[in-house]
């Protein structure tokens, strides 16, 4: 992980020059990859808060892990597909790919989402 990244306490996705890294195309998300980020509590339960308030800061209040676990559980949903990550300034904010992964997996998103009302 880059200084950068360390100082924003989150995965900054993005390169020394500011540019996306990380963020695979529309057609090369692997399900396998999308299942693994999907199966985890905590990234399971950041993907339901951004589904339902739009973009998430990289630090959101009510989640009690450790920053550098945190910025794992980002990587690992943006490595994946799940979400992208823009710059605001100093910040990181993070945002479901809910169009790209509906186009790739129809229903899957829905399907995960629709769980936690079950």
């Amino acid at each position: 992980m880059s200084k950068r990244s360390a100082y924003y306490g989150c995965d900054a996705g993005e390169d020394e020059e500011g540019g996306s890294v990380g963020h695979p195309g529309d057609a090369d998300a692997d399900l396998a990859a999308v299942l693994h980020a999907l199966g985890d509590p905590v990234r399971l339960a950041l993907v339901r808060r951004m589904a339902e308030d739009g973009e998430s800061a990289c630090s959101p209040d009510g989640v009690d892990v450790p920053r550098s676990t945190l910025s794992n559980h980002w990587r690992i949903l943006r490595e994946a597909g799940v979400t992208q990550t823009r710059r605001a300034g100093k910040a990181r904010l993070m945002a479901l790919r809910r169009a790209d992964l509906d186009a790739r997996f129809p229903g899957l998103l829905a399907a995960v989402l629709a769980e936690d009302k079950r």
